[in-house]
């Protein structure tokens, strides 16, 4: 084979591998300023969030930063899908591996206090969201809205499936419960955070399970009360 020839086989074979190498350090530079950027806006915001900002943060330069995200509005898109993607994975994943019914939608409430517990320092970019973007449409606030249908959508369909175990009366209003279930959770976001009582985390599993044994089954009570973890700290009067 002429030298030539070699020459070219050689490079054929080193430039995907160049390739994909830059790829991969690209990967992990914008997944490292995408951890930044999750950090600065649980603490400021979404609104808060600036190409400026978070080169300061990260220590690059401005188009660095505009090299993995185009615009402002890109990267606020950006952070509320990697918040969505480590809440699935926190909450969501984990509580499925439960059996269906009671027990389930159990674990999806508690793993959603647990992470409610670990913002109080930091804040829910879905709860800061909804305030920032509630009169402001457009792309970030669709995103906002539909990766909390997203999670509507999951409770939802545990509740569905705890009515057919049986666990809960027939009739029960699946909408309603999702309701009261979100609206523990803005309460506790709300007294944890901005009130700091520190009896907030024992009053929403108090209020969960009152709404449990409101529409519960005596099969569903029997099911949820022997996977049930003592109470610790509870509230009474």
């Amino acid at each position: 084979m002429p030298v030539s020839a070699k020459k070219a086989a050689s490079l054929r074979v080193v430039k995907p591998v160049r390739v994909a190498r830059s790829l991969q350090k690209g990967q992990q530079t914008r997944a490292a300023i995408l951890e930044a950027a999750l950090g600065l806006a649980s603490h400021m915001g979404l609104e808060g969030l600036s190409i400026g900002a978070l080169a300061d943060v990260t220590g690059m330069s401005k188009s660095g930063v505009f090299a993995h995200f185009g615009s402002r509005e890109e990267l606020q898109i950006a952070v509320v899908t990697e918040y969505h993607a480590k809440f699935e994975e926190e909450v969501f994943f984990t509580a499925i591996r439960e059996p269906r019914g009671l027990p389930r939608l159990r674990a999806m409430f508690e793993r959603w206090v647990r992470r409610v517990s670990v913002e109080v320092d930091s804040g829910c970019i879905y709860i800061s969201g909804a305030v920032e973007f509630d009169d402001r449409p457009g792309p970030v606030r669709d995103a906002l809205v539909g990766m909390v249908k997203a999670w509507h959508a999951a409770l939802h369909k545990a509740i569905v499936l705890a009515l057919d175990e049986g666990h809960l009366q027939a009739g029960a209003d699946v909408d309603q419960i999702v309701f009261e279930l979100h609206g523990l959770i803005l309460s506790l976001h709300h007294d944890a955070r901005f009130m700091r009582s520190p009896g907030a985390l024992a009053r929403a599993g108090l209020g969960f399970d009152r709404t449990i044994q409101f529409y519960a089954t005596p099969a569903g009570l029997q099911v949820d009360g022997a996977r049930k973890p003592p109470k610790i700290g509870a509230t009474r009067r």
